[in-house]
Formats: C-alpha cells, structure tokens, sequence
C-alpha cells in the first residue's frame, strides 16, 4: 500500500502514509475548513423551516480560490444570467460551504483517529468506511482546487510542474498539489473497482 489507496473488503478504501503525510494532510484540511469559514449555522432553537429558506450570500467570493470553491451557476453574458447565478447562489452556497466544512472535518478526524492504526516504520494505515471515502474524495478534490488557483496552475503549464527547479519557491506547494491528485486518483480508482 505504497502511498496508493487499496479497497477494502466490504467498501471503503486504505492507505498507508507516513507521520509527514499524516501531518501535511490535516494541515491542508484545517486550513481549507479557515479558507471556507464557520458559516451561517442556524441557531439550535431556530425554526427547521426557517433554516431551510436561510438566504446566502448573492455575490461570488472575491477571492480567487473560493471563488474556484463556489463557482457562479451560469456565465455573466447578460444580465438576466447573473441574476439567475445570484439566485442560484442565494439558495445554495450556505449548503455547498457546509457541506465543504463536513469533508474536511471528516479528514481531519479520520486522521486525528490514526495513533491506534500506527504502523513500524512509523504513520499509520487510514482505514476509509465508504462514507468516508466520499467525504475525503470531496475533501482532496477541494484542496486541490485551492491550492491550483493559489499557483495560478493552468492546463498548459501542468507538465511544467514536474520540472520545477528546487530553487523555485513555489515547489513545497507545488510537490503537495501533485501528491494530492495522485491520493485523488487513487482513491477514485479504488471507489470504482
């Protein structure tokens, strides 16, 4: 299980990764739970009708990766589709950030879970139940996003990411989006087998 996920019998996915990859993980995933934000949560006494209809925001994010995150409905060619994007948005977001923030959430308890999975050489084996393994595909695709549209990463630079000097600062980040879409991959590979 060399950094691959592998399925598990009865559903759900495993791999093994080390106490970096385990720290570097969370990491990632708390920071994406501060990029989304705490959100508008009904109170606990509000009305579940009331809840339902809560109102978000209109507008898109201003920054870059959350607008990435929440991307508008229908391109702004007229203004009766960014109405209707604001609309959309209205009506949807509040539940998309939430539902974001339940992802990574998962991940980070997963991996805050792991100490009694620990393996010899150090990490541990993540054991993902079905369930799980949806919330961490959600969570890895969402982190890649992020940090994509942080590095500015466009189609046709891609290949240029794997030969980037040492000396090039963007690297740390660099290395961390290639590992996450390799975890994607993988995980999506070992969902659909």
């Amino acid at each position: 299980m060399a950094g691959r996920f592998e399925t598990l019998p009865g559903g759900g996915a495993a791999v093994s990764l080390d106490d970096v990859e385990i720290s570097i993980l969370r990491s990632l995933a708390v920071q994406l739970m501060e990029l989304i934000g705490p959100g508008d949560e009904p109170a606990a006494d509000a009305d579940p009708l009331a809840a339902l209809f809560a109102e978000g925001p209109s507008k898109p994010p201003s920054d870059p990766a959350l607008k990435r995150l929440f991307p508008d409905a229908y391109g702004d060619d007229s203004e009766e589709l960014r109405a209707a994007a604001s609309d959309f948005r209205r009506y949807t977001e509040n539940d998309l950030r939430t539902r974001k923030r339940e992802d990574a959430l998962v991940v980070i308890r997963v991996l805050d879970g792991l100490s009694a999975d620990a393996t010899d050489e150090g990490g541990a084996v993540l054991k993902l139940t079905p369930d799980e393994s949806r919330a961490w595909l959600g969570a890895l695709n969402d982190l890649r996003l992020t940090i994509g549209t942080r590095l500015e990463v466009t189609d046709e630079e891609s290949e240029q990411l794997y030969r980037l000097p040492d000396s090039d600062p963007r690297k740390p980040m660099v290395m961390a989006y290639l590992w996450l879409g390799a975890l994607q991959e993988s995980l999506v590979e070992t969902l659909m087998s």
